[in-house]
């Protein structure tokens, strides 16, 4: 395997040496100031290579040296806290000044200690009853960025002939947005009923929990025509497991540690566009 080292920033020519040790390589190429590729890379040195990298603040991929960002025919990403920063749910509950009570309720779902997505989307959807309905425009003009690296990402996965889908846990007054904006080709969320102008505390239709995303990333590839293991999945929280699972490379993106245990390779420093320059 070849052995992709990426940094956000330059990295040393220190690195080099041990990490050329470490991953049993005797062919260190420096590609540019923020990437060095390993050749003939042995992956079980993987926990090592792990320790060195996570302290050193730099990503690390194990790649088949013949890959091609062009050998797949889609990605397919989650939204909240991967494509986006923010979770749109907690700052939906800021403007009703819950903010603290559904974030804590998101986070133990994204890590996997809530098992029950429907339960905990319910829970958390109920307490917005009665907010404006305003709000969701706020939290999408005043607070919603991109994550680093998003656009550029998509700008590349799209020049090597990929489609895209975002495929959310939250709401499609967001993905549909960011559809429009970003260009994308397919979105599936959940839609928050509105009544009179307000939140009723409610979601119609099914929940896109860890199943549907895992079973959307299956219905797309078969609509393009390509199969599940041509498809690239990433994400960061427990519910996109499933369909990482589903696709034949998978990418944690400042995920927990549960997600970055399952994926094929983590970003953990480097933003979105870190998958381009894999190849």
């Amino acid at each position: 395997m070849n052995l992709v080292i990426q940094s956000p920033s330059a990295i040393s020519d220190t690195h080099l040496r041990p990490l050329a040790a470490l991953a049993r390589s005797k062919q260190p190429q420096r590609v540019d100031d923020t990437r060095v590729r390993l050749i003939d890379a042995d992956p079980l040195q993987r926990p090592d290579i792990d320790a060195y990298c996570g302290a050193h603040t730099l990503d690390y991929a194990y790649l088949d040296p013949d890959a091609k960002l062009s050998d797949f025919g889609l990605v397919a990403m989650d939204m909240d806290s991967t494509l986006i920063t923010i979770e749109c749910i907690d700052e939906i509950a800021d403007f009703c000044g819950l903010k603290a009570e559904v974030a804590a309720i998101t986070e133990a779902s994204m890590r996997g200690e809530i098992k029950d997505f429907n339960e905990s989307l319910t829970r958390r959807v109920a307490l917005l009853e009665g907010l404006d309905a305003s709000a969701l425009e706020r939290v999408y003009e005043e607070r919603l960025q991109l994550s680093p690296g998003a656009e550029r990402m998509l700008e590349g996965v799209r020049a090597a002939g990929l489609k895209t889908l975002l495929v959310s846990g939250g709401f499609t007054f967001f993905t549909e947005r960011l559809k429009a904006r970003l260009g994308l080709d397919y979105t599936r969320a959940n839609t928050l009923e509105i009544v009179d102008g307000k939140l009723t505390g409610r979601v119609v239709g099914e929940i896109v929990n860890a199943n549907v995303k895992a079973r959307t990333l299956i219905e797309t590839c078969a609509r393009i025509g390509v199969e599940p293991k041509c498809a690239i999945a990433m994400g960061d929280g427990s519910n996109d497991l499933k369909m990482m699972a589903e696709a034949g490379l998978s990418v944690a993106f400042r995920a927990k540690p549960v997600v970055r245990e399952s994926a094929s390779l983590a970003f953990n420093f480097v933003g979105l566009d870190g998958l381009l320059r894999l190849f």
